[in-house]
């Protein structure tokens, strides 16, 4: 039996103008994974946890790309929350927010994020960052 292999991907943010340029990112770099979105941690978690009448996300392959600045559960909630549930703990988060904020890298790393990128200001940048982690992703073993 041939077991699905492609990483699907969650954005968690609550601006969609941020949420349309990832997406638009991933078409130009011609990304063709499945690509979810929650505007906030509290809407991210149901569908994660399965229980929202919004998408459930398949499997185990899944990649967060998170912002921190969110009403009803912010970046760092959301992580403090996901790593303290046995099911979702170890799925891998990257945080992409517009924070340059020391105490945001810090806290975000200690929730053993696989990367924290400040969102770049030119539409460029934005695609060449979501290339490299499309490109990690791609090479990097997951179960």
């Amino acid at each position: 039996m041939m077991v699905d292999k492609q990483t699907c991907f969650l954005v968690i943010d609550d601006d969609e103008v941020d949420v349309m340029t990832v997406k638009r990112a991933f078409e130009k770099n011609g990304i063709d994974r499945p690509l979810y979105t929650a505007s906030n941690g509290v809407e991210a978690l149901a569908m994660l946890r399965g229980n929202s009448a919004l998408k459930l996300l398949p499997g185990q392959r899944r990649v967060i790309l998170l912002d921190l600045n969110m009403p009803k559960m912010g970046g760092i909630e959301f992580l403090q929350k996901l790593r303290a549930d046995p099911e979702l703990r170890g799925t891998p988060v990257i945080v992409l927010t517009t924070s340059n904020e020391d105490k945001d890298k810090v806290e975000a790393y200690s929730f053993n994020v696989a990367g924290y990128i400040i969102k770049p200001v030119t539409f460029t940048k934005f695609v060449e960052a979501m290339a490299t982690i499309n490109k990690y992703w791609t090479l990097n073993e997951m179960p």
